[in-house]
């Protein structure tokens, strides 16, 4: 099968094979992966989604490290195409879609059945394999760590991007009043479409004065969750507009800086600090994951939520697509599509 595989760390935004010293290369004879026991699943891949965390693991500066050479990918949908003996869930055939910690950047992939996740009518398979870690990282996030009411003011930093957007859609889907901060004219009017509440343009100015004049309009207080993707300077402005008793999402670092939270001052305001590696959830409390997904396909079935896919690529042009995470340009998703490759012959155990 072809597969991108990352043979060395380095820069992922060079293009595959463009010399002998490219982290990443095309495997067109990458071996076909095989049923691994009576209940695994054998998923010929449709599509397969690129996350920040995907640019981080080839550079070799993600917090999870892979022996190389390995296939990088995580989030990916597409239809069932061999079982094991034991499997009861899916036939072959079925639109499914789930993560791994790598190996969806490949035309087949192999997982357990438990961890699949049948994609329901009406859904379009591609924007399934946009789901589970972008939209899934911010559910857990919002329901699970923050637990987020209708009504409460969720400030989310890097809101255009992909667990950004999921954030703003899932905080309008809850109740909460959404402010979304992010830099340029056509981000900032793609998220009032969206119908966020208040949106910031970071190129314009801060965002203290912005949000501030935008509460006293609405007669509020302040922030009550603070979903942080960025981390930095940004980070600490956004601090000052947090209420008494407010929560801080710690989501992640796009802007290479960890941001220093004051003990005393959240001992003080009574803040609460939730850390979130949604990964971790599979081996420490996967059923949080398995309630979470579900949910999130029910609401995409009933339209409550709406995948935007800014840019779609083939697996030879992976390193365009990182080009595009690094430099800030994505609005909502990145895609890799796969065409439907020949029939193989079903596996056996």
């Amino acid at each position: 099968m072809e597969a991108l595989v990352c043979r060395k760390l380095g820069d992922p935004t060079t293009p595959p094979d463009s010399s002998e010293t490219t982290a990443l290369t095309i495997s067109t004879s990458h071996p076909i992966p095989t049923l691994t026991s009576p209940t695994s699943i054998r998923v010929r891949i449709k599509s397969t989604s690129l996350n920040y965390a995907n640019y981080l693991q080839i550079l070799g500066k993600y917090q999870e490290k892979f022996a190389l050479p390995f296939v990088p990918g995580s989030d990916y949908s597409g239809v069932v195409e061999s079982v094991g003996p034991n499997v009861t869930k899916f036939k072959v055939g079925d639109p499914v879609c789930s993560f791994a910690g790598v190996g969806s950047f490949a035309q087949f992939v192999v997982a357990d059945e438990k961890d699949l996740y049948g994609v329901p009518d009406g859904c379009d398979l591609v924007a399934a394999g946009a789901l589970p870690v972008a939209y899934g990282t911010s559910h857990v996030a919002l329901i699970h760590r923050a637990n987020l009411k209708p009504g409460q003011v969720l400030l989310v930093l890097g809101a255009a991007g992909g667990v950004g957007l999921a954030a703003v859609q899932i905080g309008k889907v809850i109740g909460a009043t959404v402010v979304a901060v992010a830099r340029g004219t056509e981000k900032v009017q793609f998220l009032k479409s969206m119908g966020v509440d208040h949106v910031v343009d970071l190129s314009k100015g801060g965002v203290i004065e912005s949000v501030k004049a935008f509460l006293k309009t609405k007669k509020l207080k302040g922030v009550d969750v603070l979903y942080d993707p960025v981390g930095g300077k940004l980070t600490k402005e956004s601090m000052k507009l947090l209420n008494w008793g407010a929560q801080i999402l710690v989501i992640g670092f796009a802007s290479g800086e960890v941001p220093l939270i004051p003990a005393n001052i959240a001992l003080v305001k009574n803040w609460t600090i939730h850390g979130l590696y949604w990964g971790s959830y599979k081996v420490n409390n996967p059923s949080v994951l398995e309630d979470s997904l579900k949910e999130l396909l029910s609401w995409l079935a009933r339209g409550l939520i709406t995948i935007y896919i800014s840019h779609s690529y083939k697996l030879q042009e992976a390193n365009l697509a990182f080009l595009y995470i690094r430099d800030r340009k994505v609005i909502g998703k990145v895609m890799i599509t796969f065409d439907d490759p020949k029939t193989i012959t079903s596996s056996k155990l």
